[in-house]
């Protein structure tokens, strides 16, 4: 069982890297967002390692003219998770929380980049997200979450899209630990209940600065697991919220978000809101969020690769694989002593089951 992750110092168990304890959803993923501020450029990408499932994905997805095009790869672990390539899909750490970068070698789908993230500012712990469901825990798992500029190129057969650190930011994320991954577990909590899940999360770029809100709500709109940053560009630390709230108002007939507001408080009792306009909607499910044949640690085979795309204008966001998005939104920020800026960045939402603060009811019925 000992593989090339063994010779690194970097072991938290008394046991092999191949391992992670006994839970079968133990998961270790990379996450990565980029765009322009006016939102002519959007890609996305994901790659996630499941050690006890033996499966490695990963996936890329842009949008070009209204047009959503997913790569999806997936391959058999074979214990080594130091080997970050999936089909043509590849993450290289050149610097530890500094420079990662990302390639898609080209394929036969007509989808190829080489793509470098720059860290703009220090990366955020967010808190560790424990979510049980009775004595059942559903989520364990730590994030960081770091904002940054990119430069490189993507090719979209045969097009090709110049990123440059002065234009293309975005954010990276981070997260492992246990979530449900894979099939899913054919025996549910007892007694047996309607699955509830309320999610935003919200980072966000300005020129001199980043901001970053998330939320997690339980039916009632309780917090379970909610927090915010607002942090300068560089080395100095960011500063951590002492509370934040959002308010929300939906698009007709969906549970996506028509415009939103998020409120902070700093520890000096300093305010601070940005409003959200959101402009077009990035699918999760492009790379493999709630995708029913590419969900993230399901077992395609060793060396398999899909490929699709969503025409976003004729979307049905009621369809449950397009319920979780990243809306792209512009943002304006108001601070303390008269700060003001403008930005953009994403909202994402997930929303399933009751949430009574919006009149949400059943699982996927929309707002009304």
């Amino acid at each position: 069982m000992l593989s090339k992750a063994d010779d690194y110092p970097i072991h938290q168990l008394p046991e092999p890297i191949a391992t992670a304890g006994t839970d079968r959803n133990f998961y270790d993923r990379y996450f990565f967002n980029g765009y322009t501020m006016d939102g002519s450029v959007f890609f996305a990408a994901a790659l996630g390692v499941y050690p006890h499932l033996n499966v490695m994905d990963a996936s890329f997805s842009v949008i070009v003219d209204g047009v959503q095009h997913n790569l999806r790869a997936s391959k058999l672990l074979n214990m080594e998770r130091m080997d970050t390539a999936v089909g043509p899909i590849s993450i290289e750490v050149v610097e530890p929380l500094k420079t990662l970068r990302l390639r898609v070698a080209s394929n036969e789908h007509g989808i190829a980049a080489d793509v470098i993230f720059h860290a703009r500012a220090q990366p955020v712990e967010e808190p560790r997200f424990t979510y049980r469901i009775g004595p059942r825990t559903v989520m364990d798992y730590t994030r960081l979450t770091q904002n940054g500029a990119y430069d490189g190129f993507i090719e979209i057969r045969g097009r090709r899209i110049a990123l440059s650190r002065d234009k293309i930011v975005g954010t990276r994320d981070r997260s492992w630990g246990v979530r449900p991954v894979g099939m899913g577990d054919p025996q549910g909590v007892a007694p047996p209940r309607l699955p509830q899940f309320y999610w935003l999360w919200s980072p966000l770029n300005f020129e001199d600065r980043f901001m970053l809100y998330h939320k997690n709500a339980d039916e009632n709109g309780h917090s379970w697991n909610t927090a915010s940053v607002v942090g300068p560009l560089g080395d100095a630390a960011p500063s951590h919220m002492t509370s934040c709230t959002s308010k929300i108002s939906y698009k007709q007939g969906t549970r996506h978000a028509q415009d939103a507001v998020l409120e902070t408080v700093d520890a000096d009792g300093g305010k601070w809101e940005v409003e959200l306009a959101p402009r077009f909607q990035f699918y999760m499910s492009g790379i493999g969020y709630m995708h029913p044949e590419w969900g993230h640690g399901m077992y395609r085979g060793d060396n398999a690769v899909g490929y699709d795309i969503y025409d976003l204008a004729t979307v049905n966001e009621n369809d449950p694989r397009f319920q979780h998005i990243q809306a792209f939104v512009t943002a304006k920020l108001k601070g303390p002593g008269g700060i003001e800026r403008e930005g953009a960045g994403v909202l994402e939402q997930l929303v399933v089951g009751a949430y009574k603060p919006h009149g949400l009811t059943g699982i996927f019925d929309p707002a009304p």
